[in-house]
């Protein structure tokens, strides 16, 4: 839903500080790692020490470099397979973070075990969506299907944390990260669905992937 309305959105904010970086002569992987180093530090630093809401501001402004970089390697005509891939893996990076985060906070110091036990959850279930697409991919078939897919699941659980860290009841972050939880695993079933479809239908994976393209 994200990658479908917003995107195009963000893209044209950003493009100006993208053209800025390009002139000058930064490359687009130090945008992305920086990007991640600065998601990771608001997740592992910010949120064990309790500070909910001004870990998700530094998360939240760090997580804009996924789109900076994207637009600059159109930019410098080097959107390539290496570039993909960087990003993909520093994603999964960036969003461990996030809840590895959370995890951390709420057995320690937030002293709130069901919702580091649903944090953890989700962050199992979003590594296995995030799996199957890849693997789906890798045997030349599709899984781009999902009702919580990552900047969806990402969005919802950074404005939940963020505003707990304002004062609303914990309550709300735990009922996000159970309906996350149980979108994620939905998500999981769907791909596999779509696989052994593609699987036991070579036309059906090959139109799969045009559609992809």
């Amino acid at each position: 839903m994200l990658n479908k309305y917003a995107r195009a959105l963000f893209a044209a904010i950003f493009t100006p500080v993208a053209a800025l970086l390009v002139r000058l002569r930064v490359s687009p992987d130090a945008v992305t790692i920086v990007g991640t180093l600065g998601v990771a530090a608001g997740a592992l630093i910010g949120y064990p020490l309790g500070e909910l809401f001004w870990g998700t501001v530094v998360i939240t402004v760090f997580v804009f470099s996924d789109i900076v970089d994207g637009l600059m390697a159109r930019m410098l005509g080097r959107s390539g397979k290496w570039g993909a891939f960087l990003d993909s893996t520093l994603d999964r990076v960036g969003d461990g973070a996030v809840f590895a985060g959370i995890v951390v906070w709420f057995y320690t110091g937030g002293n709130n075990h069901f919702i580091a036990a649903m944090a953890l959850t989700c962050l199992v279930l979003g590594s296995i969506v995030s799996y199957a697409k890849a693997r789906a991919e890798g045997l030349g078939m599709s899984a781009n299907v999902g009702i919580a897919e990552r900047s969806d699941r990402l969005v919802v659980v950074l404005v939940a944390t963020g505003l707990v860290g304002l004062g609303i009841p914990e309550a709300v972050l735990a009922v996000v990260l159970v309906l996350l939880a149980l979108a994620s695993l939905v998500t999981v079933f769907q791909r596999i669905g779509t696989v052994r479809r593609q699987a036991h239908d070579p036309n059906l994976a090959q139109g799969q992937q045009k559609q992809g393209q």
